[in-house]
């Protein structure tokens, strides 16, 4: 299984990719922006994507936007904070499969994985 994330926080970068390799997904790619994460992303090549809302360059709803745009079917999960909660309608338009609320735990984590049979 392998996994894009989008983060412009080194920090919770490191934090989701320590969640991953905690329920067992050691295979990450990781994109400092938005845009970053657009341009490394190749249908079939990704498993599920992880995308943090707000980032630099193209925010994680234009990510989402433009991943659906290529491929209809890969699970995207939303990285959010409570406070953002209200535009989950908006990126379920765009097509977002799932939402994290930060701050989450590795058995969150695994629980939507599952969920979209990650």
């Amino acid at each position: 299984m392998k996994v894009l994330v989008a983060d412009d926080s080194s920090t919770m970068r490191k934090i989701i990719l320590r969640s991953l390799a905690a329920v067992g997904v050691p295979d990450a790619v990781e994109a400092s922006d938005g845009a970053e994460a657009v341009s490394l992303f190749k249908p079939g090549e990704f498993d599920l994507v992880l995308t943090d809302w707000n980032m630099p360059n193209k925010s994680g709803l234009e990510v989402i936007q433009e991943i659906r745009q290529q491929d209809a079917n890969v699970p995207i999960i939303m990285v959010t904070t409570e406070a953002e909660k209200s535009r989950v309608v908006q990126a379920i338009q765009a097509g977002v499969s799932d939402y994290l609320v930060k701050p989450f735990t590795a058995d969150t984590l695994r629980e939507k994985l599952e969920k979209h049979g990650c």
